[in-house]
């Protein structure tokens, strides 16, 4: 497969990151913890992992999102927490709940996201079929954003770049 690019706006194929959009909304983190919780006791690291799972693996959440979240959640009386076995469990109080149920729909519409980001390619022809490798592939656009920022406005950089992205394309339409 012959890949060339002819502009530097052109190195990333899948389009602009301007109109990207983020996976939870403004409150979004937010409902979604509390509506796990709903579903019953979780840890953190719990919650972290079904936020993955039902977004097919393409959502990561960190704990610097998550933990937080649950301290305000916490703060609120919307969630208690307690030591279990080593292990900070959250649960959801009545005061959580019916924060919940001031807005169902916009907690219905974040897992319905959640699947349609998990069911759906989000990189057309690109999409790795194996969501595992989605947290590799940022790491290397992550470098190479990194890259461009630095070498981009150099002479020579760009065609620098492109060079890379040829060869990496190259070695992996070679893999069998």
């Amino acid at each position: 497969m012959n890949r060339e690019w002819t502009e530097f706006s052109d190195l990333w194929p899948w389009g602009s990151f301007v109109g990207r959009r983020r996976f939870f909304e403004s409150g979004g983190v937010r409902l979604a913890l509390l509506s796990l919780l709903n579903e019953g006791p979780k840890h953190g690291y719990q919650l972290m992992k079904e936020m993955e799972e039902r977004s097919g693996g393409l959502y990561r959440a960190s704990a610097g999102s998550v933990y937080p979240t649950l301290q305000l959640l916490e703060d609120e009386d919307l969630i208690q927490s307690e030591q279990q076995e080593g292990k900070r469990t959250y649960r959801i109080t009545d005061r959580g709940r019916a924060e919940l149920e001031k807005d169902p729909e916009s907690v219905k519409r974040i897992w319905e996201r959640a699947r349609s980001w998990g069911e759906r390619p989000r990189f057309g022809p690109f999409y790795p079929p194996q969501p595992h490798l989605m947290p590799p592939f940022g790491t290397f656009m992550k470098s190479f954003w990194s890259a461009a920022a630095r070498l981009g406005p150099k002479p020579g950089g760009t065609e620098r770049l492109r060079d890379i992205l040829a060869r990496t394309a190259k070695e992996l339409d070679e893999l069998s």
